[in-house]
């Protein structure tokens, strides 16, 4: 693993200190300093003058898998599709759609595969998580076509802890929890995500499954004693506003969460709907439903507003809160002895330029075109704009993959499939 020096950017930890000028020294994968002038022997030399420096994005929730069929949630549901996925489809879907995460400044991913049924089609996600580069946790979201798949997956699960490669979940009832614990997995799980769901926190914590091993997603649905137990059991949250809005759930109760202390991750959800499934829009999307929330509040001329939300809290829910919600250590921030997850972000582009404030930058104008360089553990997965995979590989396996699960799911696409 070779030593990079990250040179003359605008560093921002998300730490202790900001730096407007410094330089980034990554040696064994981890940051090893920050600060002006730093000098390393045989040491690859990244410039980044005039550009912002600053922790990968923590992607909290992502269906990768359903990438072939992105952008169509008007038309279908992931179960008209996902039954007939093979191994095979389960891997170009998930690589394409990692891989556009890493574009777009993603460093560690909590997948979610709902497709197949079979631990093969679980291998075959495995197998694209590790040639993406990413740091990642392989969630098993058992679909409602697939019986018994968690009882069968579970202690494979629990066989593929790694530096970059852990992950389980379970649905919200039953003894899967409890067999994820037993296994030593962090439970993910959907909650809150339609009205029916109104109470079904609180009754989890009644039967004392919540706690701090726990990322809840969504949680739209979730009342004020629902979010109560939340906060008291130390569960986490992750929400995908543009998702969740786009697909019928409605805007996260965002101004609730804060209201309880609760700081949320930030994810893209599904890839069927909800725009740009990056982190620069969900970050846009958080802040302006809360700014949204405040300005209908005070129109109605009611008291004790609440603040609004800032940039620098909305990017570290991108980022370092986002890493504690999925429960992923050392990422976040750049401070000596953590991974060396790096973005470099270009602000010289017309979408940024002048910059007046880079946080502010970073949240309200940037977009995946700013992103020149990622690196995840110290190695380069992009470099100057394009990425280190082979991207023409992913793209004919995502075509021949969509092809083939289109045909066998009677669907018809403007890319010729039937």
């Amino acid at each position: 693993m070779s030593r990079i020096l990250i040179r003359d950017g605008c560093v921002l930890t998300l730490g202790r200190t900001n730096h407007p000028r410094a330089d980034v020294l990554i040696d064994g994968g981890r940051i090893e300093e920050i600060g002006p002038g730093l000098r390393a022997r045989d040491a690859q030399v990244i410039d980044a003058d005039g550009a912002i420096v600053m922790p990968g994005f923590v992607d909290g929730h992502r269906h990768a898998w359903e990438t072939l069929f992105r952008n169509l949630a008007e038309n279908i549901s992931a179960d008209r599709f996902g039954p007939h996925y093979r191994p095979d489809d389960v891997y170009a879907g998930t690589l394409i759609g990692l891989l556009s995460a890493v574009d777009a400044g993603v460093t560690t991913v909590v997948d979610w595969c709902g497709a197949g049924g079979g631990l093969e089609h679980l291998e075959a996600a495995r197998q694209a998580h590790e040639d993406s580069g990413l740091r990642t946790v392989l969630v098993h979201g058992a679909a409602p076509w697939v019986d018994g798949a968690w009882s069968d997956a579970i202690g494979w699960l629990a066989s593929i802890h790694g530096p970059r490669l852990i992950g389980a979940a379970g649905p919200a009832s039953g003894d899967d929890w409890a067999m994820a614990r037993e296994a030593g997995l962090r439970i993910h799980a959907h909650a809150g995500s339609s009205p029916q769901d109104r109470g079904a926190i609180t009754a989890l914590e009644a039967e004392g499954r919540l706690g701090p091993d726990v990322t809840l997603v969504h949680c739209s649905y979730a009342d004020d004693a629902d979010l109560n137990a939340i906060a008291g059991s130390g569960t986490s949250v992750v929400t995908t506003p543009s998702s969740e809005m786009a697909g019928g759930m409605g805007p996260p109760p965002l101004q609730r969460i804060i209201d309880r202390g609760i700081r949320p991750g930030l994810g893209a959800g599904t890839e069927l709907a909800g725009g740009s499934t990056d982190l620069f829009a969900q970050m846009r999307a958080a802040i302006s439903v809360q700014h949204a929330t405040y300005f209908d509040l005070k129109l109605a001329g009611k008291a004790g507003l609440p603040r609004l939300l800032t940039t620098r809290e909305v990017i570290r829910w991108a980022t370092v809160d986002g890493a504690r919600a999925v429960g992923v250590e050392d990422v976040g921030t750049l401070e000596p002895g953590m991974h060396a997850d790096v973005i470099v972000l270009g602000a010289g582009a017309p979408n940024i330029h002048p910059v007046n404030d880079p946080i502010g930058a970073v949240v309200w104008g940037m977009d995946t075109s700013n992103v020149d360089w990622v690196l995840v553990g110290g190695e380069i997965v992009k470099g100057e704009g394009s990425l280190v995979e082979d991207i023409g590989r992913a793209r004919t396996l995502a075509i021949e993959a969509q092809r083939r699960v289109a045909r066998a799911a009677g669907l018809v696409t403007v890319g010729g499939s039937s």
